[in-house]
């Protein structure tokens, strides 16, 4: 039975929509969130929608290095785009859709930062009195296709131990039998 591929433009599709809605949402809360003073409660104080301007990477770190991060950003995606074609034809279907959302959220983030030099946060999660660095829904894509990543190597290593007999070794020797020794 053949694996069904989705045509290459769907992943580029996943992209575009992951862009569309990060940048959607930056100029909604740019328009209408009070920068760095208004806080909107969702979930009480533990979840709330504000508005800060991040000029550094995530989290704050790395403050006005706008440069490095563009050259970074364009390696990143030129890598991305890369492997994406690269696994088009081989890659899971997981796979390929982890790539197209780090890529939607990379450019997301890369547009802020290329034409104003800092990306819109908005989104504050508070665990107590400890503030989580507040972040937008780029960071966010980006996060969840690391994830996607992580999750489909471990499903593949899982598979692949599936069609090896369980992990045992398949077609190469031990190291014992390559030597010449049996063991006793």
């Amino acid at each position: 039975m053949r694996r069904r591929i989705w045509p290459i433009w769907v992943y580029y599709g996943i992209a575009v929509i992951v862009f569309l809605i990060d940048y959607a949402s930056k100029k909604v809360i740019s328009r209408t969130v009070e920068l760095d003073t208004e806080r909107i409660p969702v979930l009480g104080d533990f979840f709330m929608i504000t508005h800060i301007r991040n000029r550094g990477a995530a989290f704050g770190m790395l403050q006005e290095q706008r440069l490095f991060f563009i050259v970074i950003t364009i390696v990143v995606v030129g890598g991305i785009l890369w492997y994406l074609h690269r696994s088009y034809r081989t890659g899971t279907k997981l796979l390929l859709a982890a790539l197209a959302t780090i890529l939607g959220g990379a450019v997301g983030n890369f547009l802020d930062r290329a034409l104003y030099g800092e990306v819109v946060d908005f989104l504050q999660f508070n665990f107590g009195s400890y503030t989580f660095p507040i972040f937008n829904l780029a960071d966010t894509a980006i996060c969840v296709g690391v994830g996607m990543v992580i999750l489909d190597a471990l499903l593949t290593m899982k598979q692949e131990n599936k069609t090896n007999g369980n992990g045992e070794q398949s077609q190469e020797q031990s190291p014992e039998q390559s030597s010449g020794q049996q063991s006793v």
